[in-house]
């Protein structure tokens, strides 16, 4: 039974909350709907893959006891009753601890070891155990991530696999992490791994009401993947900072149910004056002389766009890689799914129109395409998580090109195999043109070999491809300006392809990069459908509705109350210039404004803050398409 809160009871969080409010039938009926709507999405797992779940985390604690107990033996050479008790615990942290996961979610697990192994034991000894057990499958170690992680599927069930090192001789099944002491004299590494399930187990300890925090935040999850605004690593928010918002809310109305904690959710942080932190607990000090974040002492800290800081010490900044153009993205999304949930509070919308899918590659007219290749399965995973986590880079320097109001990632690389027969090929193909060899979508980390036939396809050269698009909103002309435009992106493009080819592990005989821009009719046409189905249906219902066949939005944009046209006067491409491309040379990447005869204006790199990206703008621009 929850306990309902009253005023001048103690509370949870750093201000009182906004209302003390129980639900009303009306709140509890359409908390109901969502919740149908969700099982409707197939969020819930089964009680069977449930209890599978549970009998692969029973296992992965008794393959750790064996683990340590053989490095004890086998590498330290100590006694039998030392090997015995020194023990070691597996934690779950992510979705599947706040109770999140979805069928086929994987399970971010935390191995806390005793201090007389190391973290080579981890990577060479464990691999191996795990490597003999006929349950592993898809086993890949990565020693060298930010956070070192061992993947595998395990009976079936994702697992990432990461490990902590604690200064204790002994690791009972008694422990827990919630002692700030644990972190004394431990790598940077192993607070980073422990950091995982400290703020997961945090933050459920800050929630009032867990039933209506895993029922909105699932809601908030679903919405953010299908706006495609679900990924840390470009520039939203990942999995611990949505929590962490939900969070907040929860505070603020701890006794509403999930659908009201999801409407407040919307409208509160479409408001919300960034950069403002949300915090779900005063900020602690502790025993260790590391960083925490503190805007007041470090610059860096000061210039986070979006600061939600995470409750278990070292507090960090979840989301110091928010731009200005993602950040402008996400506020218009926040300000859609607000206008839509008002709706369905009051009775006049449905819940599935919060989770329509996003119409990214129907919104803009021009698109920056990268495309990241190499020669081996195994080498184009590394390669292109590379590339991927250097996009956020990109996205900054176009941020400060004139006449570049939004530089939007997408949130995934498209990933393909081709199966070329010659050389030439394979050249063709590294640079972007698919239609040169048998091309096949695949999924990097899904376990396909090198050379693997498929459909009976085998070439001489396999080239794996990994393909990620950035969209660009063009600044409107204005409507007394003359002559014919340039958006030079030559510089932002050459410093990202000088950034990516500074990686270590970089050959430039077996990999290569590619940046191109291109307009939207020259998107491969399985990216397009979607949102050309949504073109046409929207078309057909506004036609029905008045008799009258819309503009299509292509033609149209509204900015600032004022109608724009998209296609005279503000050309992105014209068609002898939809070739140009960044290759592995660095060339000049100059992309022509509309020709209509005036002088040209090549844009110039500026302070960012001199050409901030209006909401409000936006805002129109997702309302009518671009």
């Amino acid at each position: 039974m929850a306990v309902v809160y009253k005023r001048g009871m103690p509370y949870l969080g750093v201000t009182e909350p906004i209302s003390y409010n129980e639900p009303s039938a009306n709140d509890l009926a359409v908390t109901d709907s969502l919740i149908k709507t969700l099982h409707d999405h197939g969020l819930f797992e089964s009680e069977e893959e449930a209890k599978r779940r549970e009998i692969v985390l029973g296992k992965l604690q008794q393959i750790v006891k064996q683990f340590v107990y053989r490095v004890c033996i086998e590498k330290r050479a100590l006694p039998e009753n030392v090997a015995r008790e020194a023990g070691g615990k597996i934690f779950t942290f992510g979705s599947y601890r706040l109770g999140v996961h979805g069928a086929g979610a994987d399970i971010d697990t935390l191995c806390v070891l005793p201090s007389m192994v190391t973290r080579e034991d981890f990577f060479e000894t464990m691999y191996e155990i795990l490597k003999e057990r006929e349950e592993v499958a898809e086993l890949t170690a990565v020693p060298d991530a930010y956070v070192p992680v061992i993947k595998m599927h395990f009976q079936g069930i994702p697992i990432d696999f990461v490990c902590a090192i604690l200064r204790l001789q002994k690791i009972p099944d008694t422990l827990e992490l919630k002692d700030n002491n644990l972190l004394r004299d431990i790598d940077e590494r192993d607070v980073r791994s422990l950091n995982g399930s400290r703020v997961t187990d945090e933050i459920l300890r800050l929630v009032p009401n867990v039933a209506s925090f895993r029922i909105a935040l699932r809601c908030i999850k679903l919405w953010a993947k299908q706006r495609a605004i679900y990924a840390n690593v470009l520039g939203f928010l990942g999995g611990v900072a949505w929590a962490m918002l939900v969070a907040r809310i929860c505070q603020l109305y701890p006794n509403a149910a999930a659908g009201t904690i999801v409407s407040k959710f919307f409208i509160i942080f479409f408001k919300w004056q960034w950069p403002q932190p949300v915090l779900l607990k005063i900020i602690e000090d502790g025993p260790l002389h590391v960083r925490v974040w503190n805007p007041k002492l470090y610059p860096a800290d000061k210039a986070h766009r979006m600061p939600i800081i995470t409750p278990a010490y070292p507090s960090m900044c979840s989301t110091h890689n928010v731009t200005q153009s993602t950040q402008t993205v996400m506020k218009a999304e926040f300000k859609r799914a607000a206008d839509i949930v008002d709706g369905i509070m009051v009775g006049t919308k449905k819940w599935d129109g919060l989770f329509e899918k996003h119409d990214f590659f129907g919104r803009y007219r021009y698109y920056i395409q990268i495309i990241a290749s190499s020669d081996s399965a195994e080498m184009q995973l590394k390669w292109s998580g590379m590339v991927e986590s250097r996009i956020r880079q990109l996205v900054m320097r176009l941020e400060v090109v004139e006449n570049l109001t939004l530089a939007h990632p997408f949130i995934k690389g498209v990933d393909k195999t081709h199966y070329c027969k010659t050389d030439e090929e394979a050249r063709e193909v590294a640079h972007g043109n698919f239609a040169a060899a048998t091309s096949v979508d695949i999924d990097l980390e899904g376990g396909k070999l090198d050379g693997e036939k498929v459909n009976g396809e085998d070439g001489k050269h396999n080239v794996y491809t990994t393909t990620f698009y950035i969209g660009l909103y063009i600044e409107p002309k204005q409507a007394d300006s003359k002559g014919t435009r340039k958006l030079d992106i030559s510089w932002p493009t050459r410093e990202f392809m000088d950034l990516v080819k500074a990686w270590d592990s970089y050959d430039e005989k077996r990999m290569a990069i590619v940046v191109q821009h291109l307009k939207s009719s020259a998107l491969p046409p399985e990216l397009t459908k979607d949102s050309e189905k949504k073109l046409k249906r929207s078309q057909s219902d506004k036609k029905q509705g008045n008799g009258e066949t819309p503009t299509s939005p292509k033609k149209k944009m509204k900015a600032d109350d004022k109608e724009l046209q998209a296609n005279d006067g503000n050309e992105l491409l014209d068609s002898s210039n939809a070739a140009k491309s960044v290759q592995g040379n660095g060339q000049s990447n100059i992309v022509v404004l509309a020709e209509d005869g005036g002088e040209s204006l090549v844009s110039a790199a500026k302070d960012s803050e001199s050409q901030p990206a209006t909401i409000e703008r936006v805002n129109d621009f997702y309302t009518a398409g671009p």
